[in-house]
């Protein structure tokens, strides 16, 4: 499931796009200092999410997954388990879940919900993610790959 090529403005065609952490950071992780540095954050970030055994999508979005040589920090979205109780979220993985520690430790901007709170269920919470700030539509990545 490769990635697709990125839009003449530098985006991925819209859409949420399915790819592995590995596919993702291949692709999107290396090439410049500041790529590999945010691909870094991201595979921590990813692994933080998990160790907490409730994770259920991860969602990148920003400028992580356009062609732009340095992305500005990396956008996460994430859905938890419905029993997932941020109080019992201990060590490193306690910043995940706590936004502006995840900006200053990780230097990621990280929204996250339980499923059972998204908006007009999980796809269409994932979805909203793709409207740009202009009110355009852009590509997203889910990283799909087995959380148990």
């Amino acid at each position: 499931m490769p990635l697709p090529e990125f839009t003449p403005t530098g985006d991925l065609p819209s859409g949420v796009h399915a790819a592995t952490l590995t596919e993702l950071l291949t692709r999107l992780g290396s090439g410049t200092p500041e790529r590999v540095a945010a691909g870094r954050q991201l595979a921590a970030i990813h692994r933080l999410a998990l160790s907490t055994g409730k994770l259920r999508r991860f969602v990148v979005f920003g400028s992580f997954v356009t062609a732009k040589p340095g992305p500005g920090d990396v956008d996460v979205f994430l859905i938890m388990e419905d029993d997932f109780a941020v109080a019992t979220v201990v060590g490193g993985a306690a910043a995940v879940f706590d936004h502006a520690l995840a900006h200053d430790w990780l230097g990621a901007s990280i929204f996250w919900v339980r499923a059972l709170a998204a908006l007009g269920g999980e796809q269409a919470a994932v979805e909203y993610w793709k409207v740009t700030r202009g009110g355009g539509q852009r590509g997203i990545v889910e990283i799909v790959e087995p959380f148990a």
